[in-house]
């Protein structure tokens, strides 16, 4: 996981969803000198995240350094991505983002409601383009494997990039940093299903474990960051007041505009939300899912194709086999994780039941380990890369505060 040049920011596409700690993670990113985003696939939620910074900078002209992707020279694509999955009905997290994915901000807070922009938009080039066609445009446009897709939501748009043009993919996509999945940890949708993976899990089958339709994804390039990491990583709502917004409370207490900087303002306004939701759930925080991927696809450039990845310095992880259930009443989205650790005549994942009746059929039982095999430097390791250790919360807390807030933990 080495850079091609340790001067060189790190060519981004963003594949997200509305949600909270995704339009914290684009702030995040925004505010990352690493990181050069060339496209959002994406609502148009995004468009108040840059109506927010250009309202600070208007009062806070000498904070520009601060958003290196904001007037950096270049104006990312916005075009919506896909709205439902390859197969089944749409679902979506509104118990926990609202209806318009930022905590229905609009009704108590009418100043932040979105507008609709003309199409010479100062910050973003909005495109009628599906963001299939832009993000394979964009690879294209691009040296081969030199771009990093990030995703933040479910994995639809990634899945039609690779039956529209598996071949433009394979060839010259730098790496994929996919949110999603639970292994060894509760769901956060269901009891065993993240929401990610829950809501297009057809998706992730055809990506990861099964791919019919084409050649297969270059799982050597692929890095998963699930629940059993992510959870792990917070923003603790005190912290947020101390460091950040003294008059951050709730909902009965909305933040108020113009006592405070439009940026805190525009974060306050839906966190106050957010709050109230993990207090039902027994936290008092904000668990940084997305904002942990993005700080991975920072930590990790894309690497030439004579390199093998490698972590960067105190990130770990190891190489999973699961497959994952799709259609299952109580059970869609759940990765399935073989942990039998008996010796066996079966390979990994297989059932036994029915590899009994067809015992002498090898491909049959070694079906699933193939089907997740990274091919690095002629050698083969199965399963898919998860990240399954960090620098630390700490760390992530520390920078998230400096670059979005400039403030640091009390």
């Amino acid at each position: 996981m080495t850079s091609t040049s340790s001067n060189s920011r790190i060519p981004v596409i963003i594949d997200t969803d509305p949600g909270v700690d995704d339009i914290i993670a684009i702030l995040f990113a925004i505010a990352s000198p690493e990181l050069d985003i060339l496209a959002f696939n994406v609502t148009l939620n995004i468009l108040k995240v840059y109506r927010a910074i250009e309202l600070h900078l208007e009062l806070h002209p000498s904070d520009k350094y601060r958003f290196p992707n904001f007037n950096s020279g270049r104006k990312p694509i916005l075009v919506r991505g896909s709205h439902a999955p390859l197969q089944g009905e749409v679902h979506g997290a509104q118990y926990f983002h609202g209806r318009d994915g930022l905590g229905n901000i609009a009704g108590r807070h009418p100043e932040l409601a979105y507008t609709k922009p003309g199409p010479d938009h100062p910050q973003l080039t909005i495109s009628d383009q599906t963001g299939v066609d832009v993000a394979l445009d964009t690879l294209k446009s691009y040296p081969p494997r030199s771009v990093s897709y990030i995703v933040l939501g479910p994995m639809t748009n990634l899945a039609l990039m690779m039956r529209k043009d598996s071949k433009t993919v394979r060839d010259r996509i730098g790496r994929v940093i996919c949110m999603g999945g639970a292994l060894d940890v509760p769901g956060n949708t269901s009891p065993v299903a993240e929401f990610n993976f829950y809501a297009d899990p057809f998706a992730v089958k055809e990506l990861l474990i099964s791919t019919p339709l084409h050649e297969g994804l270059p799982l050597d390039r692929f890095t998963l960051v699930s629940l059993d990491i992510s959870t792990t990583h917070e923003l603790p709502f005190v912290v947020y007041k101390k460091a950040v917004d003294g008059a951050f409370e709730n909902t009965k207490a909305p933040s108020v505009c113009g006592t405070k900087s439009p940026i805190t303002h525009f974060t306050s306004s839906f966190l106050e939300r957010t709050r109230e939701v993990m207090l039902q759930f027994g936290k008092d925080v904000m668990e940084l899912h997305d904002i942990v991927a993005v700080w991975c696809a920072i930590d990790h450039p894309p690497f030439p194709e004579n390199e093998s990845p490698t972590a960067a310095p105190e990130w770990k992880g190891n190489f999973r086999v699961f497959d994952i259930e799709r259609t299952g009443e109580l059970t869609r989205g759940m990765l399935v994780v073989d942990r039998r650790e008996d010796e066996s005549a079966y390979e990994l994942g297989a059932n036994r039941s029915e590899a009994q009746k067809e015992k002498d059929d090898l491909e049959h039982n070694a079906k699933l380990a193939e089907q997740q095999k990274s091919h690095i430097k002629g050698s083969t390791v199965t399963g898919i890369h998860v990240i399954s250790e960090t620098p630390g919360s700490q760390v992530l807390l520390e920078k998230l505060l400096n670059r979005v807030w400039n403030a640091s933990i009390p």
